[in-house]
């Protein structure tokens, strides 16, 4: 079956009549965050009262996964249900690239538009900046947010709307020359509006319109898909939240985030659309290993990384602290009140959950990895992990307590930190899960999709002196 025929089959129900309770769906995701950066994963001194009260309503995840270590990867797995591999195994994307996530890999907003649902991506989107690649192309009604990284740099080659702000000395004569790092834009649908973006404003920004949308939307069922810029580096917060924190501009944009989080959660409340809302709050990968020292309240530094504790490793690492995020879901009258779950389950898990919850039909035509959490989220009695064993890409993976890595064996359940090796322990688990591994890596040779765009090209050699 080609990708129209599947989506033809997928969106035969949408024409049927809506029910007025088919969920809203919003997934909000922070960029680099540390496991332990939310006071109800333990932070000693960033506050975020909305999403700990989140978690009191709701459910939080000890054991969560992103689908990578790195920001174009993770967000391919979240988006399709898929490890990252199987769907063109992409590596970060930069505005030089003209590669993307394929176009005929189905995501959450295309399967949820098959029963109706009105689609917004708002914030970081980092799965490919050429048109045919952009939200607008993946299955989202509207896009507005920065294409890629916020310290990458502009590609000259983008489309720019006619009433363009320009900031920063920049005109109109210089803006399709101009590169400088760490200076993005924003874009609304295919266009850039703003260029540099002043990134003070955007998690404010990203929150008005989410609330927006909500509310315009508030009759019909909607997914919001809200992928923050923050903290990635450089950090940065709005000037209502500089300073306040107690560790400098990271908790500062944290804290930021946790405000943004309860702004949507309190406009759900006001249009008494709690109860119909899914709401998701994870990050895309850990946090980086940068300079924690200078954490000090009045610290100006922008390149600043979070807390991964009591994990061991940060962003780019296979280690627990490279791919396990902080996540919590919330939906009440659905999802128990202060629970936590300690499965093993992942970003990739959303497709299928969507689907469930829905009412959508999973499509056929092609294998998806992620398996539906409606059991977990309701904590139905002997609920347990969807996942035999988890990949962490194809360097990894992971089997109920089991975490094998380069050789090395972890149990996970009292090892958190991967501090002792325990290979020689128990070499039945090793071979086991070596041939796990080995099982995932020849069924991705034999079913993995390419990505949109074709294949990687080569860098050309640098020339010697």
């Amino acid at each position: 079956m080609n990708l129209s025929s599947s989506l033809l089959a997928l969106s035969m129900a949408a024409s049927l009549p809506l029910s007025a309770a088919t969920p809203n769906v919003i997934i909000i995701m922070a960029d680099d965050q540390g496991y332990q950066d939310l006071g109800c994963f333990g932070s000693p001194k960033i506050k975020t009262p909305h999403i700990d009260q989140m978690a009191k309503e709701g459910m939080r995840f000890t054991d969560f996964y992103s689908g990578a270590s790195v920001c174009t990867p993770s967000r391919a797995a979240l988006l399709t249900g898929c490890y990252a591999s199987r769907v063109g195994n992409l590596g970060v994307l930069f505005p030089r690239d003209a590669r993307g996530l394929n176009p005929t890999e189905i995501t959450i907003a295309e399967l949820l538009k098959t029963k109706g649902y009105a689609t917004a991506c708002i914030g970081k989107w980092h799965l490919g900046h050429h048109k045919q690649f952009l939200p607008t192309s993946q299955g989202f009604d509207t896009y507005y947010g920065v294409p890629y990284s916020n310290d990458m740099t502009l590609d000259p080659t983008q489309p720019l709307a006619n009433d363009i702000v320009l900031r920063e000395g920049v005109t109109a004569e210089s803006v399709k020359t101009h590169q400088k790092k760490n200076l993005v834009p924003l874009m609304r649908d295919t266009e850039i509006i703003e260029y540099p973006v002043d990134q003070n404003t955007l998690t404010k920004r990203y929150t008005e319109e989410a609330i927006k949308f909500i509310t315009t939307n508030k009759e019909k069922p909607f997914f919001i898909y809200l992928p923050h810029s923050m903290p990635h580096i450089p950090v940065y917060a709005s000037p209502e939240f500089e300073g306040k924190s107690e560790i400098g501009l990271y908790g500062d944009s944290i804290e930021e985030l946790d405000w943004s989080t309860g702004q949507i959660l309190e406009t759900l409340r006001k249009l008494k659309l709690d109860q119909n809302t899914l709401v998701i709050y994870t990050s895309d990968n850990g946090p980086w290993k940068l300079d924690q020292k200078s954490w000090e309240k009045g610290n100006t530094n922008r390149r600043v990384g979070g807390f991964a504790h009591p994990l061991r490793g940060y962003k780019f690492s296979r280690l627990e602290g490279g791919m396990r995020v902080p996540t919590v879901m919330w939906w009440p009258g659905r999802i128990p009140a202060d629970k936590t779950c300690g499965e093993v389950v992942a970003s990739m898990d959303f497709f299928a959950t969507c689907a469930e919850i829905s009412g959508a039909e999973l499509p056929t035509d092609r294998v998806i990895d992620g398996k539906s959490l409606i059991p977990l989220l309701e904590a139905k009695d002997g609920a347990k992990s969807p996942h035999d064993a988890f990949f962490y890409r194809t360097e990894a993976v992971r089997s109920g307590k089991w975490k094998l890595i380069k050789g090395q064996l972890y149990d996970l359940e009292v090892d958190i930190g991967e501090a002792t090796n325990v290979a020689g322990k128990h070499p039945d688990v090793v071979t086991r899960l070596s041939a796990l591994l080995a099982a995932h890596k020849k069924d991705l040779s034999e079913n993995t999709r390419p990505p949109g765009g074709g294949p990687k090209k080569p860098r050309k050699p640098k020339r010697k002196k």
